[in-house]
């Protein structure tokens, strides 16, 4: 049986292709007023907006007085190994007011920095997280893949303790990337929030996974939350080419796409009561961050990583960017 966190989007996808499918005004009528009723029992409110500007525009860093939010992503995995307190550190000391870091579990339940399913990218490693209890973990070089492993040598995977308790003492904001497992990642969230009631202030839980929002909202509803989204994810790989060989699979992917996008714009921001929303860069401009503004959301765009384009987003469209190096122009992580 279907939970609500998990049939969030099912309900949209269902709900615009029947509406699709009718021309009767009055079957249109009723499907929108049912949607206006699911979304008034089951929606949950923004958080205060000024505690929501704390979070997305911290004065921390180089960029002035709390204007531009500054984040390396997965720490500044061009910087130094991705996802490790090495990364945290550089991150500060370049600048940044923020690290996004991937949330992800050992075999046995550690909450750890991680963002493959595998250890085989960025590791010394190989296997499966889901087989690898953290003791195991903790005896991997977390630096053995890097373009600068010799500096970095030996830098273990942290767990998702001590990367907060290090993010706190460098007055980092931190984004909480949350891959999957809604419920392990909401409990384990929850009880990092109890235990450092700063980080309401100094946080923000991010997903692709409209669910993992939704649930992080149900199991505490004050935390700052955003969804992820790249439009055409299912259909298209992140360089842009179909991902899909055949021509029915990828057309089917296509039309998924548009309901998602739709879903993502109009009923998953409401229901789950985003404050921000984390937008692959392609996709920002001077309209759609007002379209956001005027619902009260903020725009971060991702991953802006040549010195045009942070100039771009930091001077004229004055949005938060997320970051793979906050020193040097290179290629994104998708």
């Amino acid at each position: 049986m279907l939970q609500l966190g998990d049939e969030v989007t099912l309900y949209s996808v269902v709900f615009v292709v029947v509406l699709l499918g009718t021309r009767s005004p009055l079957w249109t009528s009723v499907l929108t007023a049912s949607l206006y009723v699911f979304l008034t029992m089951f929606r949950f409110p923004q958080v205060p907006a000024s505690r929501a500007r704390q979070v997305l525009h911290p004065a921390k860093g180089t960029v002035g007085s709390g204007e531009v939010s500054l984040v390396a992503h997965r720490g500044g995995g061009h910087d130094a190994p991705e996802n490790t307190i090495a990364a945290i550190r550089e991150a500060s000391k370049n600048g940044a007011t923020g690290v996004e870091l991937d949330l992800e579990f050992s075999a046995d339940g550690v909450p750890i920095l991680m963002h493959d399913e595998t250890v085989d990218r960025t590791t010394s490693g190989s296997g499966k997280l889901s087989q690898l209890r953290f003791s195991e973990l903790a005896k991997l070089d977390a630096a053995a893949k890097h373009q600068l492993r010799d500096k970095f040598a030996g830098e273990k995977i942290p767990t998702l303790q001590e990367a907060v308790e290090e993010c706190i003492r460098l007055q980092l904001t931190i984004y909480f990337d949350v891959k999957g497992h809604p419920d392990e990642a909401a409990a384990a969230l929850k009880e990092l929030y109890k235990k450092h009631p700063v980080l309401y202030n100094s946080s923000i839980v991010c997903s692709f996974e409209p669910k993992v929002i939704y649930r992080m909202r149900q199991s505490d509803p004050e935390v700052v939350t955003a969804l992820t989204h790249r439009p055409w994810s299912l259909s298209r790989l992140g360089d842009g080419t179909p991902r899909f060989s055949s021509p029915w699979k990828h057309c089917w992917m296509t039309l998924m796409d548009l309901l998602l996008d739709w879903a993502h714009h109009h009923v998953l921001w409401k229901l789950c009561g985003i404050s921000g929303f984390l937008i692959q860069k392609n996709f920002v401009s001077l309209e759609y961050v007002q379209y956001w503004a005027q619902r009260g959301v903020e725009v971060v765009a991702w991953t802006v990583n040549t010195n045009v384009e942070k100039e771009y987003y930091q001077e004229l469209l004055q949005v938060g960017y997320i970051t793979d190096s906050l020193v040097e122009d290179c290629e994104p992580h998708y």
